[in-house]
Order: structure tokens, then C-alpha cells, then sequence
């Protein structure tokens, strides 16, 4: 049984804490939650106790600090978000209290234990590893819904029950994280679940470095130039199709996709709630594969693809065949140099290698505008230079352009027709709110111009638009895979403010595809 802060024992070098406002068995608190049992102490100083909530008579799980007061507020702010969000595999929040001595949140009591600990008896095999990527991805999308990201994404902050059901607990709101980093954050549980290795090169979790201390993880098998081993060298019979997209989820020169469309590839893998983590017998599914469409299509039939390489049905097939010749009674593979020859091979041709494709022009449209003063520089978007790009000018009174624009973006032209997966906007800063738009119209540079493509091309938006987004990168997938795309426009239509007014600057703008 286990019940976490941020999924960490503390090291044993952790200094004791102080005792001014500490807690002691029996204690009621808010006249409502009665401490039972001390469980652990959190990196970050956090005391975990188990609880009974006293009215409703329900246990409860209590995550203390002390003192309070601002030393607890993000605490306190990632509870008070966290309590907005309501999924099955989201751990409830139902209080957040300051007492100023001390602060506490209240939330869902699981009977079970994290990941860190399942692993820590053996890997997982495909179907359970999957499975446990398909929770947390689930999570995750819904909390990515609300515009709002985890920022505490690791294996020990994912709980498995006793009677199965996958939890993510313990959100974060210090801004240190965006939701494309929790995204790729699923990556790494998933490397963890499959091998029992951590694959970031940085401590293994926050607050722990390796080798020391009882939540230490250990770190992945890595070459000469420190990246870490594939699963499937690591392990083997993990199937190839897994491996990949393990990998390409880690990798950072490949944009991920969003939650919700990383939750529909996993769910394609339909293991019934009840047999997922039960060891016994082979790995059942609820259809053939083949025979069912798949979950990536969006309302209306629009077929949404996943912004990394090798997500296709025939590599799914692959998995499949995989999976189903894993055995539980097999030991694990030590570590090896090279991928191991016994795990099963698709017969199929690879898919297209996914690439950064090459933008040929940039042209800022500005539609409402009455000088076209800031339709220069659009060159610099796509120049390989993150740290200066095109910006807006700065506008006062309104985050909406002064209320006199609809917007502002940027055109880009790939120079002909492609395959795209993903386009990954760079920004200068926070809150800015934007869309991508696709079209055919190549129209002149005027203000009539810049009009006519952004009446055409409003018609095709590609995925989500993003409102007021917490970070300063911007993923869109959902492009058609059996469509070829030639123009784009990265439409801004909120700034974020800057302490002077509401400005932004767009400063890369990069396109994935084949």
C-alpha cells in the first residue's frame, strides 16, 4: 500500500523536519478529517498520512506542508485545479486548506501502489505497459482540455489499484512545465513500465538522483554519447511497433502528438479493465483489429494522424502479433548492446521517414491592417533561429489587437504538396491564443489579399486551437494522412501581455512530415 506526494520516499539524508505545526495521530482536521497512520514523506517535504474523512465516512489520503502560507501555495493552486478536473484515472482532490502553520490538501485515498513499486518486482509486459500509457495519456487529455497541464508525470505519481484502475496524482503549477512535456512525460512511463529503467538523462525524478535514496530509479543502459537504449535492446520481445513509438515520444527532435490523440492510438489496443494487469493467460483483445475503424478519426469522418513516425495500421498489426508471443514465464533479457534478434519483425514496408520539411516562403497576413507596418521580417520564422523571430507590435486596451483586428499570422508555403504529420509553432511567450488553418489560395501580399486567404483557409482548421496556452509551444496534429498540404496559416487571435500592453513573437515555426 502506498500513498504519494510526488511519488518519492524521502532520502535517507533527508534532514529532519521541523516540528512546529506537525501532525500526531487522532488529530481532526477542519473538524472533519481525522488522521490515522503517518505513510511517508515526500523530496519536497510533504507528509502523506491516511486519513478518514469524519462526515461523509470515507477514507481519505492527506498531503501536509509546514509551515504554510506561501510556502505552500502552489501546492494549494495545483489542488484547487486539479479538484476542476473529474476522469477515472485522475485521483480526486476534494479540499485544499491553509492554516497558515500548515497547509493540507485532501484527496482520494487508492489502495494499491505506484508504478515505481509494481516495476520494481519485474517489468511490465506489452499489453500491461500499454495499458498503463493508455491511462495516463486518458488523464492527461482531460486535463489538457481544460487548458491546464500535470507537470508531474513519473512513475511514482502513477497509482495502480487493487483492483486495477491506473491513477495520475499530484499535479504541479509552478510553470516549469507545458503540456508538450507532459506528453512526452508518458514516453518515459512507458520506457519505465517496459524495461524498469528511467530514460532522462536528468535526476530519474524530481528531487532524487540516481543511485541514491530509496526512490531512486535506476537509469537507463546508454551509448557512448548518453542516449539511452531502446526497450528493445534492453529487453527483449518488446514488439516494434512499441518501441517506437516509446522512442519517438522521447525523442525531441520529433513533435509529439496531443493527449487525446496519443489516448486513441494506445486505446487501439482494446485489453478488457479486468485483465490488464492480471498475469494469468495470453493477451486478449475486445475485436480484430482490422476489422474496427480507428479512434483517430474525429467528428464528421476527418481522419486525424499522429505526429510521429511508424503510427500506422500495419505497424498496429505488427504489435499485435508481437504481444501475443510474449510470455510471462519468460525472464527478462539482460541489457544489451544491439536490438535483439528474437524479437518478431513486421514483414510490411517501414513507412516514410518522418523529416523537417522545408518551408520555401513566409508572409505575414494582416488583414485589418492601416499601415502594413508589421508584415516584415516573416523570413525569420523559419531561419533556424529560436531566439528572434517576427513579432507583433504593441497593442494596448485589448489582447484582441486593440479590438480593431480579427488577428494576425503567419503564411508559410512548403513549395509543394506533402504528407504532413505535425507543425510546432516556437513562441516568445505565454498565454497567446492561436489556430492552424490550411487552404489552396495563394493570394497577393495586399490587404484585400491577406483577406481572401484568411476567408478561404478559416474554413479548414487543423486539430484544436489553443486559448490563452500556458506555454510558449504550440503542436498541431490532426492533419489528414490521405491529404497533401502546400499552405498554412498559423493564425494568432489573443495576445498575451507583456507589462506595457499585449504584444507576441512567433520565432520558429517547424513542419513535420514526408
Amino acid at each position: 500500500m502506498t500513498q504519494v506526494g510526488e511519488g518519492q520516499d524521502a532520502d535517507e539524508t533527508t534532514p529532519p523536519v521541523m516540528t512546529f505545526g506537525a501532525p500526531t495521530a487522532g488529530e481532526i482536521l477542519a473538524e472533519r478529517y481525522e488522521l490515522v497512520e503517518h505513510i511517508n514523506n515526500d523530496s519536497a517535504g510533504r507528509l502523506v498520512w491516511r486519513g478518514v474523512d469524519v462526515v461523509l465516512r470515507r477514507p481519505v489520503a492527506v498531503v501536509m506542508r509546514y509551515p504554510g502560507g506561501n510556502s505552500a501555495t502552489e501546492m494549494l493552486q495545483a489542488a484547487v485545479a486539479a479538484s476542476r478536473v473529474i476522469h477515472p484515472n485522475l485521483v480526486g482532490v476534494y479540499d485544499a486548506i491553509d492554516e497558515a502553520e500548515r497547509a493540507y490538501v485532501v484527496r482520494e485515498w487508492v489502495d494499491g501502489q505506484s508504478l515505481r513499486e509494481l516495476v520494481s518486482s519485474g517489468p511490465l509486459d506489452a499489453a500491461r505497459a500499454t495499458a498503463v500509457g493508455n491511462a495516463v495519456a486518458s488523464a492527461l487529455a482531460s486535463v489538457h482540455a481544460t487548458g491546464m497541464v500535470h507537470g508531474n508525470v513519473h512513475p511514482g505519481t502513477v497509482m495502480i489499484s487493487d483492483d486495477g484502475r491506473v491513477v495520475l496524482a499530484d499535479a504541479r503549477t509552478d510553470g516549469a512545465d507545458s503540456q508538450e512535456s507532459d506528453v512526452r512525460a508518458v514516453g518515459g512511463v512507458l520506457y519505465f513500465a517496459l524495461t524498469g529503467y528511467w530514460p532522462h538523462a536528468e535526476a530519474p525524478l524530481r528531487g532524487a538522483t540516481a543511485g541514491h535514496g530509496r526512490a531512486a530509479i535506476p537509469d537507463a543502459v546508454r551509448d557512448a554519447n548518453g542516449a539511452a537504449a531502446a526497450p528493445r535492446q534492453v529487453r527483449a520481445g518488446v514488439p516494434a511497433y512499441l518501441d517506437d513509438l516509446t522512442m519517438d515520444l522521447l525523442d525531441g527532435e520529433i513533435a509529439p502528438p496531443s493527449s487525446d490523440v496519443l489516448a486513441a492510438e494506445l486505446a487501439r489496443l482494446d485489453v478488457p479493465d479486468d485483465d490488464y494487469l492480471d498475469n494469468s493467460g495470453p493477451l486478449r483483445f475486445a475485436a480484430e483489429t482490422g476489422d474496427e475503424p480507428s479512434p483517430l478519426a474525429a467528428a464528421g469522418g476527418r481522419k486525424v494522424a499522429l505526429g510521429i513516425a511508424g503510427l500506422l495500421v500495419v505497424a498496429l498489426v505488427g504489435l499485435i502479433i508481437g504481444i501475443t508471443t510474449l510470455g510471462d514465464d519468460d525472464p527478462p533479457a539482460q541489457p544489451v548492446a544491439a536490438p535483439s534478434s528474437s524479437a518478431p519483425e513486421s514483414e510490411e514496408p517501414a513507412a516514410p521517414p518522418i523529416r523537417n520539411l522545408k518551408i520555401s516562403a513566409a508572409r505575414i497576413i494582416d488583414p485589418d491592417s492601416r499601415d502594413r507596418a508589421e508584415v516584415r521580417d516573416a523570413e525569420k520564422v523559419f531561419d533556424g533561429n529560436r531566439d528572434e523571430g517576427w513579432s507583433t507590435q504593441t497593442y494596448r486596451g485589448s489582447s484582441n489587437f486593440g479590438n480593431y483586428k480579427r488577428g494576425m499570422g503567419v503564411w508559410i508555403d512548403l513549395g509543394g504538396p506533402h504528407t504532413v504529420k505535425s507543425v510546432q509553432v516556437n513562441l516568445s511567450d505565454t498565454g497567446a491564443s492561436a489556430e492552424l488553418l490550411t487552404g489552396t489560395v495563394d493570394a497577393p501580399s495586399t490587404n484585400s489579399g491577406d483577406n481572401q486567404i484568411l476567408t478561404a483557409y478559416k474554413k479548414n482548421a487543423i486539430g484544436q486551437p489553443f486559448e490563452a496556452h500556458d506555454g510558449t509551444t504550440m503542436t498541431f496534429n490532426g492533419f489528414d494522412a490521405d491529404q497533401k498540404y502546400q499552405y498554412l496559416l498559423f493564425w494568432i487571435t489573443d495576445l498575451p501581455a507583456n507589462g506595457n500592453g499585449f504584444k507576441v513573437g512567433v520565432n520558429e515555426i517547424t513542419v513535420q512530415g514526408s
